[in-house]
């Protein structure tokens, strides 16, 4: 097929075309193909000019964008999903993180040259690439991540003998076709598996719907006859490598996952990865004989082909990114499945508590804050081994405790997260960002909690340390807070004195009743820093909610003075609190979030209180907690406290994600934020006059 060679003007602004509207659906396709800056859609006439078309791998569906390619002398780019594609099923929903994109063929089919062979018969990988490929290579064993990772990871029941696993797959898979094999191929297989492990027990992995009869497959019957076990569950395939030592694979990915994770893998087709002397062969391709390593062919086939983008936020991304994300979905979405019994959630929080809790929990909401029993929850939880009650942790109270205890229920707390939106909950701004904690909540520091469970014994990695201590230095770049809310500039502040910021906070809040016994008001707290820095220059930022008039907290404007002197210097309300962490020297909370982000920037802080910051030895403590016994870098600390602990969602597709994404999420809002909106001042004003009624 010729090749067309674009203008200097076309070049500089390329155009590609397709005929899928599917294609066309891809939020982040922008992301995946940066070297078009815009995408036509061809289904329709007239049809433009373009300077590409692409279309989805060599399926029927792409026959009309081939053709249309030759008609107008431009190449044929076959794009399809890429190895590490998603946390569950793009028929669910679920948008692709990566994407190969093929110039020449298609990875899977083996007739012809793709740039993935090319890439691994030619490339030349230097030590860093391969240095970088065996670290992602260790990072989806540590992960257990798969091409799709929504399947239940659960140990096969034990056994004593020796296992094999012959992977089947579904009838009408491009693969097979393009892959040098065919329906004899898998009997083959099956055939060969058997003869060669007599003794063993051979394991077949059949889709669900297969033996649903939704879907057909190759080996069901022919594995009922000789006996084999039939593996029918959604399974994840790490479980399945754990069980066995050898793999048999016609074109399926999973070969490729076994090597990963150690196997043997015979090759009864053609697959991307055959060939290579990794995997023992039964078919031959004459363009592959030279032996590579398989650390050169994931760099081909994962660094080099695939390209990966954020399908959430747009953009572009990266195999470790990818990586660090699925397995923060998977994580969360694990922890939190089975059944919840949510107590006291207003109408307003039911909309979005499901979410949080993953595709894989079922919420059942009761109004009722104390009285529930077994027998009631039975009949709605009777397939939960073990159900979890749900609740708001300030509402938390020691009767739901007891009687969660009496009850056999564990009792789960919930509260916002440390990144949480662009706007007030107070507002009815939804979060993007919650913690839910099994044993108490971060800020109660009367008991422990996950959190603190967490910081005390946790292993971090140096590869979350590394992206802790990124995330770090983006969050203070980006200026992102809690709530994001802007400000008006500063005014003139003393050059040549010490100035401490002491962020107000809302006195009936939980936080201050469980986090700080000593001091609770934001006066007895001004009183407390005078008292010791008779000298500094004092600003008081009142905490947001209490100028918005939702929340108590406020200063008596007849204060007493302290020595003759005012209990501060500055008092701002419209601040933005990142504006006033850089002008600080030193930052002094009861058990403000505002100490962690004066950390976060190398403030000194100061606690009056007992913070989940305190007590690592990264501030200046009044009071003490037997229970930190470890000394955290600020990197562990964020680490655990931004990456491990919250659980964060997209409020676009309300899917599960991380705190790099989240951050980029607000960043993203925040540049769109044009103030209060009408609805919002409204329902100030609403509850303006409800507070005063009462």
């Amino acid at each position: 097929m010729p090749t067309h060679q674009p203008s200097i003007a076309t070049a500089k602004h390329r155009v590609a075309g397709f005929t899928s509207r599917g294609i066309g659906r891809i939020g982040s396709l922008a992301s995946f193909l940066p070297e078009f800056k815009e995408f036509k859609d061809l289904s329709r006439l007239p049809r433009k000019r373009v300077n590409a078309i692409i279309g989805w791998g060599l399926k029927a569906t792409a026959d009309r964008a081939r053709r249309l390619a030759v008609r107008q002398q431009v190449p044929y780019i076959a794009l399809e999903d890429g190895f590490l594609r998603s946390m569950g099923l793009g028929v669910r929903g679920y948008a692709p993180h990566s994407m190969v994109v093929d110039h020449q063929g298609i990875y899977y089919d083996a007739r012809h040259p793709s740039d993935l062979e090319t890439m691994i018969a030619n490339g030349e990988f230097s030590a860093t690439e391969l240095a970088r490929a065996r670290h992602c290579m260790a990072l989806i064993r540590h992960h257990r991540l798969s091409k799709y990772n929504h399947a239940p990871d659960r140990a096969l029941p034990t056994s004593g003998r020796r296992r094999v696993l012959v992977v089947d797959q579904t009838q009408g898979d491009a693969s097979i076709t393009y892959g040098a094999a065919n329906d004899d191929t898998f009997r083959d297989m099956l055939a060969q598996a058997i003869d060669e492990a007599p003794d063993a027990e051979v394991l077949i992995k059949v889709h669900p719907d297969v033996i649903a009869g939704k879907k057909t497959g190759h080996l069901l019957e022919d594995a009922r006859a000789r006996g084999c076990t039939l593996i029918a569950d959604d399974l994840n395939p790490w479980a399945l490598f754990d069980a066995v030592d050898t793999v048999h694979v016609v074109t399926s990915q999973l070969g490729f996952e076994a090597l990963l994770a150690g196997k043997r893998v015979v090759c009864h087709g053609m697959p991307f990865f055959a060939g290579w002397g990794l995997t023992e062969d039964r078919q031959h391709c004459p363009r592959r004989g030279s032996a590579r390593s398989l650390e050169a062919v994931f760099s081909a086939a994962y660094l080099r082909y695939c390209r990966y983008a954020n399908p959430y936020t747009g953009d572009s991304s990266s195999l470790e990114e990818t990586i660090d994300l699925i397995a923060d979905q998977k994580r969360q979405r694990t922890r939190h499945s089975g059944d919840w019994w949510a107590l006291g959630f207003s109408g307003w929080k039911r909309n979005f508590i499901g979410d949080f809790l993953g595709p894989n929990a079922k919420v059942h909401f009761s109004r009722k804050q104390v009285r529930f029993s077994r027998r009631r929850l039975l009949p709605r939880l009777q397939a939960s081994p073990a159900p979890r009650m749900l609740i708001w942790a300030h509402q938390a109270s020691e009767a739901h405790r007891r009687h969660c205890e009496q009850q056999g229920l564990s009792m789960w707390r919930m509260e916002d997260g440390f990144l949480r939106s662009v706007g007030l909950g107070a507002d009815l701004v939804a979060p993007l960002s919650l913690v839910l904690d099994s044993q108490g909540i971060y800020y109660d520091a009367s008991r422990p909690s996950d959190l603190e469970e967490l910081l005390n014994g946790a292993d971090f990695s140096p590869h979350l340390l590394e992206r802790a201590a990124r995330l770090r230095q983006r969050l203070i770049a980006s200026r992102v807070s809690k709530y994001n809310l802007s400000g008006h500039p500063l005014p003139d502040l003393p050059s040549a004195t010490r100035i401490i910021l002491v962020p107000g906070q809302v006195e009936s809040d939980a936080s201050i009743a469980y986090g700080s016994p000593d001091i609770q008001t934001n006066q007895a707290l001004l009183s407390a820093v005078r008292a010791t820095n008779p000298g500094a220059f004092i600003i008081y930022k009142p905490h947001p909610d209490v100028v918005s008039g939702a929340r108590v907290g406020s200063i008596d404007a007849d204060a007493p003075r302290h020595h003759g002197l005012p209990l501060y210097d500055l008092e701002v309300t419209d601040a933005d609190i990142t504006d006033l962490l850089d002008v600080a020297h030193e930052v002094h909370t009861m058990c403000s979030l505002t100490g962690f982000e004066g950390l976060l920037r190398g403030v000194s802080v100061h606690t009056y209180g007992m913070p989940f910051y305190a007590g690592w030895g990264l501030t200046q403590d009044r009071l003490a907690c037997s229970r930190r016994q470890r000394l955290l870098s600020l990197d562990a600390l964020v680490a655990g406290t931004l990456i491990l602990y919250p659980t964060y969602v997209t409020p676009k597709e309300k899917q599960l994600c991380n705190a790099e994404t989240a951050l980029r999420l607000l960043e993203q809002q925040r540049a769109m934020h044009r103030g209060l909106s009408l609805a919002t001042r409204i329902y100030r004003r609403y509850r303006s006059l409800m507070s005063g009624r009462r």
